[in-house]
């Protein structure tokens, strides 16, 4: 490859794969002399590229972390995917991360060729993003969080609990997990000696203390199910028991992963044992299927679900809008 530009634009795509290059494999790729590629890396380092070359049998060049943000080279499915995501970052439950997206997008598009223009803009058509609707984090308190993370310090913030109350904590932080709207911050609270689950849009004035955290087995090997796990645990859950009117074979595979245990009772109807979940869940369940039932327990289903048929014969017109009075 004779031409300098390109040979350059080559080898700066090889190095921002995150690996070590020897030189004479870059070399190899590009078609040209090991020492050429010496002078293409200080031509990279002149333009701002923070190249990194270490010695040794097993050395090579690698791009790292500089004080400055280089342009990037990015490949066609590079560009669409980051493009995608850009879009659909909007609708996100951090705060301030729409401005971002949009100003980002704008500079991509403006340089992506017409023929990735237009499959961006047939995946944008063909598809539509819901606006977030739950609590919003700011993205300064999550890079505080992941930066400890990352350098395993100690930090402290304020939190506010569900019932309003404002509290102090000193933590060392372990992950932070997204779970559907909502970021939660995984971390042992030193305080308290024991690992807590934290909602990231309750949390105010984190800050780290250069303290050096405890190296600390951590409470799960799985950290996104122990979040999902600590929710159940503060939101009332029941296992339900109905009978459905129609075989087991039928309902199966409706009921998909949710199956729960099904026992066929003979005579055209199953009973259905459901895993542990809220009653707004179990009763959606019961009613997609798209048959009769009958359950069995717990009580609080069965109030629930007379509540809904309330509030929908109403919606239809049927009878008394709750809290009317007749």
């Amino acid at each position: 490859m004779t031409d300098t530009p390109a040979r350059l634009l080559g080898l700066l795509s090889l190095l921002q794969t995150p690996r070590e290059w020897p030189g004479s494999e870059l070399a190899s790729r590009l078609g040209v002399s090991p020492r050429t590629i010496r002078r293409d890396i200080d031509r990279l380092r002149d333009l701002g590229y923070p190249v990194e070359a270490s010695r040794g049998v097993t050395g090579g060049y690698r791009l790292v972390a500089g004080t400055a943000m280089p342009p990037l080279v990015l490949d066609d499915e590079e560009a669409v995917a980051i493009a995608v995501g850009l879009r659909t970052a909007a609708g996100q439950s951090v705060s301030g991360i729409e401005e971002a997206s949009v100003r980002a997008l704008a500079k991509l598009e403006q340089v992506l060729p017409a023929r990735l223009r237009r499959r961006v803009g047939t995946i944008g058509t063909a598809t539509v993003a819901v606006p977030a609707t739950g609590p919003v984090v700011d993205p300064a308190q999550l890079t505080v969080f992941a930066g400890a993370i990352a350098n395993h310090e100690t930090v402290r913030f304020r939190y506010r609990a569900n019932d309003g109350a404002e509290t102090r904590r000193r933590a060392e932080p372990l992950r932070l997990v997204a779970a559907g709207r909502r970021w939660y911050l995984v971390a042992y609270d030193l305080d308290r000696a024991d690992w807590r689950t934290f909602r990231a849009d309750r949390i105010h004035d984190a800050q780290a203390t250069g303290g050096r955290a405890a190296h600390r087995e951590p409470p799960a090997p799985d950290l996104a199910a122990y979040v999902l796990d600590r929710f159940y645990d503060l939101t009332p859950t029941y296992r339900a028991v109905a009978v459905l009117a129609e075989p087991a074979s039928e309902v199966a595979p409706r009921l998909g992963t949710a199956a729960g245990e099904l026992t066929d009772l003979g005579d055209g109807r199953c009973r259905w044992s459901s895993h542990a979940d809220t009653l707004d869940w179990l009763a959606f369940r019961l009613l997609g299927l798209g048959c009769a039932f009958t359950v069995e327990e717990p009580p609080e289903l069965v109030a629930h679900l007379k509540v809904l048929a309330a509030r929908a014969e109403a919606a239809a017109g049927g009878g008394d809008r709750p809290g009317t009075g007749s």
